[in-house]
């Protein structure tokens, strides 16, 4: 914030002297500048008894003033900014809030110069100060003890040259209707930012601090102020060019703005077409009128290249001008450019011998970073029907020579939202972590995923002759050792899945929680099922809410989200294709064998086999249910057995109990790695525009939102977000979003 800017200049000061002797880094310096440097490294230690109040305001302020104040030396130049507040009772309060210096340029400049930077240097400062903070402010004061400073911003710039010109210019607007006025040396703390002050100094400092004097009473005292009406200033243009160079520059001035404006080089030709037309038909007495012919849309396309060429390579443009040559170490020397008979910088080249067109041989120079050269890349981008980067800068180049063309013809194509649709890519977020559900175990089923499976047919009655209905398979997952329950349900109906529910629950237990997939994610076959979710799903949960039962959905179209009884669901069909093959069972063959399939899957290892003998069996979800493997065969009971010594209660806790470790030590261990989706992607912000995937439309038809709403996990991390379409309000998961380079606003 530059409290002890007038300390920290005189070290700015010792290091431009440095420069300015080509000292190097291991030579001595000489003697001066080493007494000059060991008694400004003794002074700092005063710095550390400084206390700066941060209240810099009156405990009841109702008026709150800037004061910036600027000035300039041989040495360097700086300004300051005070707060003045003025409290109920009339007491005010000046405070030292920010200040800024610089060394002077080694090259030699007059003291007005530099006063006048000194200036903009305050200038920018209170901008920076005004952006940062949220005062309420009632005016702004500037202040300055140089009168040329003072005349300069209060003529007009036309009558002042470029260097003056432009800094007083950027002044005026930064400052417009707020007052400058003259302030003397002695009561001016930006002197002592320019000049230097020793830190064991700067501590008893009341001007630096608190600034001048007249601004401690409640009205401000204004020094006098020198005559202005008389004084010669310094930097003026006299001659009679000054008109033409005015109107020159306003001419590229709107010429620009119109570039800036525009997304279309064809229609910004035509405007400027008609522009010139207009004029032409002012001055002459013959007016054009019609359409526009091809001399008036190329006169307009080389007033729009040559406007662009000055502001582009202002400093190159000139040298060319005058018939100079270019310094060696500037970057448009390889190509040897030269101006021709319109005024335009082409490319010198080494095709003066070939037999190809004068812009094939000579293209026009362009930079990569100007508006101008972008949307001539997105006309021949469209044009080219959105071939790629290298077609789009062969055929750019036939007529133009843009500096850096490559980067800028991927990044047309790169943001190209058209292509974009066909190459879009969804958003893919790091793999988050394992629920609470997955890894705490008291009871199995206690927090089950729900998903349908098929359809599947199956015969009214054995024999010839009989019919064929749809059936379908509710699976049941547990959520902490993966345990499956198959149901077979007749129909997609509430009462068809509440009764499977019921049949499920009564031989399980009841559940905690119940997952399930969102309705919409079912396509093709099972349109059935999505009109059984989107119809009854708030029946459902109703009435198993009832019981003490959460029932919760995962966004729509996104199954990773229930991967784990998706998983299950493939199990299932994996065994029932190569037990069914084309046979059709009865319901109570397909019931008997859907119960043969829950019984393989639950015995099924947890963890991987091991390959010694004397490892115990495999840890399975049966396990938990009867203590065994459902596939393994029952061992022999043993009737001698002491019943009380062995404590039947205890040893089945303990037999529990241990299954419990095992899956604490074993299973949950291997849920730790993630084994795809290790890093982030990119981050969904509000007011983003993305393409909602859809795997049954093109990417043409895929629709457009904007995100209005992320939704972040336990981890922070946002998956889901809520999208605004033409249909409504819908709610995604992020690899089904595909960000469009478009802005946000």
């Amino acid at each position: 914030m530059g409290l002890v800017g007038p300390c920290v200049v005189l070290a700015k000061m010792l290091l431009q002297h440095l420069w300015i002797q080509k000292c190097d880094w291991d030579s001595s310096v000489p003697t001066d500048i080493k007494l000059k440097f060991n008694d400004f490294i003794q002074s700092l230690p005063a710095l550390n008894s400084i206390r700066i109040p941060r209240w810099v305001l009156c405990d009841s302020s109702v008026l709150i003033e800037y004061h910036t104040f600027t000035d300039a030396s041989e040495k360097a130049y700086g300004a300051c900014v005070y707060v003045r507040a003025i409290a109920v009772d009339g007491s005010v309060s000046v405070r030292l809030l920010a200040s800024k210096n610089k060394v002077s340029p080694i090259k030699a400049s007059t003291i007005p110069r530099l006063e006048l930077c000194g200036a903009l240097l305050g200038t920018r400062l209170y901008l920076k100060v005004r952006q940062s903070l949220t005062l309420p402010l009632s005016h702004c004061y500037f202040w300055c003890d140089s009168t040329i400073v003072l005349g300069w911003l209060s003529a007009s710039p036309s009558r002042l040259n470029s260097f003056v010109r432009n800094r007083v210019s950027e002044i005026q607007e930064a400052t417009i209707n707020q007052t400058w006025s003259y302030v003397p040396s002695k009561s001016n703390p930006a002197d002592l930012n320019s000049r230097g002050m020793k830190a064991d100094s700067i501590g008893s400092s009341t001007l630096w601090w608190s600034g001048p004097d007249f601004l401690k009473h409640k009205e401000i005292d204004f020094p006098p102020s020198p005559l202005l009406q008389n004084l010669v200033l310094p930097e003026v243009v006299m001659h009679a060019d000054v008109a033409d160079e005015t109107n020159d520059c306003s001419s590229n001035n709107l010429i620009s703005a119109l570039i800036h404006k525009s997304s279309s080089i064809t229609k910004l030709i035509r405007v400027i077409a008609y522009v010139l037309r207009f004029i032409q038909n002012c001055k002459a007495n013959t007016k054009s009128s019609g359409s526009l012919t091809s001399s008036d849309l190329q006169s307009a396309k080389t007033l729009i290249i040559r406007s662009a060429q000055q502001e582009m390579f202002p400093d190159e443009y000139k040298i060319l001008k005058n018939n100079q040559s270019l310094h060696k170490k500037n970057k448009l020397i390889s190509l040897s450019p030269f101006i021709d008979s319109q005024d335009i910088i082409r490319v010198g080249g080494r095709f003066d011998n070939s037999h190809y067109t004068y812009d094939v041989k000579h293209p026009i120079l362009l930079g990569s970073n100007h508006h101008l050269t972008k949307i001539i890349f997105e006309a021949m981008h469209k044009a080219l029907f959105h071939a790629g980067p290298q077609i789009l800068l062969a055929n750019i180049r036939l007529s133009y020579w843009p500096l850096n063309g490559k980067n800028l013809s991927k990044k047309i194509v790169r943001q190209c939202v058209r292509c974009v649709r066909f190459k879009s890519q969804p958003i893919q977020i790091k793999m988050g972590d394992l629920p609470t559900d997955r890894t705490h175990l008291e009871f199995p089923f206690l927090n089950v995923g729900v998903d349908y499976a098929g359809p599947v047919l199956i015969a009214d009655r054995k024999g010839r002759g009989c019919r064929l209905h749809k059936s379908y398979i509710c699976v049941f997952v547990c959520f902490a050792v993966r345990a499956v329950h198959l149901e077979l349900v007749s129909d997609l109906t509430k009462e068809g899945f509440l009764a499977a529910f019921s049949r499920f629950t009564a031989r399980r237990g009841k559940s905690q929680r119940v997952y399930c997939d969102n309705g919409t994610n079912f396509v093709g076959a099972f349109n059935e099922l999505t009109r059984l979710l989107e119809s009854s799903s708030k029946d459902i949960e109703a009435d198993i809410a009832n019981h003490g039962i959460d029932f919760k959905f995962i966004p729509a179209y996104s199954p990773h989200f229930g991967g784990l009884w998706e998983s299950a669901v493939k199990s299932t069909k994996h065994l029932l294709r190569r037990v069914l093959n084309l046979t059709h069972l009865t319901y109570e063959e397909l019931s008997t064998c859907l119960i043969q399939i829950e019984a393989i899957l639950n015995s099924r290892p947890l963890t991987p086999l091991s390959s010694d003998p004397s490892d115990l069996s495999y840890l399975s979800p049966a396990h938990f249910l009867i203590g065994r493997p459902l596939t393994s065969v029952p061992g022999p009971q043993v009737a001698d057995v002491n019943l009380q010594q062995l404590e039947r209660h205890e040893r089945i806790e303990k037999l529990r109990h241990h299954f419990w470790q095992r899956y604490a030590n074993e299973y949950v261990s291997l849920l730790q790695q993630r084994t795809k989706w290790q890093t982030d992607g990119q981050d969904l912000k509000t007011g983003t525009m993305v393409l909602i995937k859809d795997v049954n439309q093109p990417p043409l038809l895929w629709l457009l939102g904007r995100v209005t709403d992320v939704k972040p996990g336990p981890d922070g991390r946002s998956r889901v977000a809520e999208i605004l379409t033409k249909k409504g309000t819908i709610t995604r998961a992020y690899n089904n979003l595909c960000p469009l380079p478009v802005s946000t606003s």
